[in-house]
């Protein structure tokens, strides 16, 4: 396990959306990144929480934003070095935005994500 203290933690998590193709990224509509400590429940890495990008129609508007977390502590746990770290949470970054985009977890196995 290493420690990677929150703000730097942040700035990985930044940094891996920073990585999204700029095509995909200005398709994202109102979704929200944040990190988070702890998970709801033990295993998850990251949690897409919304209504994705293909389940939405014209009755769309008004809604809060769509909501990726980020888990710091699990992430941690599973992470050695600071290059580890920084391979899970790009990983979990664009795993969790596949979902945005309406893709279910089968498929992002499948594509290695």
């Amino acid at each position: 396990m290493i420690d990677v203290p929150l703000k730097r933690f942040e700035e990985l998590v930044a940094e891996a959306l920073d990585t999204i193709p700029a095509n995909l990224a200005k398709v994202m509509d109102n979704v929200v990144v944040v990190v988070v400590d702890d998970p709801p429940e033990p295993g998850l890495l990251g949690l897409y929480t919304g209504i994705p990008l293909t389940e939405r129609g014209e009755w769309y508007s008004g809604v809060l934003p769509d909501r990726i977390e980020i888990y710091r502590n699990p992430t941690l746990e599973i992470c050695e070095t600071e290059a580890d770290v920084i391979e899970e949470v790009r990983i979990t970054v664009v795993h969790e935005i596949g979902h945005h985009f309406g893709i279910d977890d089968e498929r992002l196995h499948e594509l290695g994500w």
